[in-house]
């Protein structure tokens, strides 16, 4: 309970401080009537209302929560984080389509989904998400080694 609050009230503070960075923060191209200021400062200022929710709660409103935390759920937690650690490192060389498969596939796998079904949904969300990114939303991703068959 003091954990969570204290970690709340820290969480406070670093999104207060990152509303005061966003106030400043001036775009070199203005691409819309009120430029991107509002949204960094409506997304911390959320964060910090919930925060704040969270720290100065009534102790009537808190139970104990059981995580049920074992050695292969943790296992699974940090292996699903160096999954995401080789992602970031792998995005920019292999490209959106490879590294999502790989990543994705990895996940799948942690969550004890069958191997078959993880590819196929890692290769059709990895598509179909590039897609999403580079069609309709007008989002560059780098494609890495595909660039010479798709681009």
């Amino acid at each position: 309970m003091t954990m969570e609050r204290l970690f709340s009230g820290l969480m406070a503070l670093v999104s207060l401080f990152l509303i005061y960075l966003a106030i400043g923060y001036v775009a070199p191209i203005a691409y819309d009537p009120i430029g991107p200021r509002p949204y960094p400062i409506l997304i911390f200022s959320l964060l910090a209302f919930g925060a704040l929710v969270v720290a100065f709660r009534p102790a009537s409103f808190t139970k104990p929560i059981d995580l049920g935390w074992s050695k292969p759920i943790i296992r699974n937690l940090v292996l699903c984080a160096l999954a995401l650690l080789v992602y970031g490192l792998i995005f920019e060389s292999l490209g959106f389509i490879l590294a999502t498969i790989l990543m994705s596939f990895a996940v799948g796998l942690l969550f004890a989904g069958n191997p078959l079904k993880s590819l196929i949904f890692s290769v059709l969300i990895s598509i179909g998400l590039y897609i999403l990114f580079d069609i309709f939303l007008d989002v560059k991703l780098p494609l890495g080694l595909l660039s010479g068959i798709i681009g």
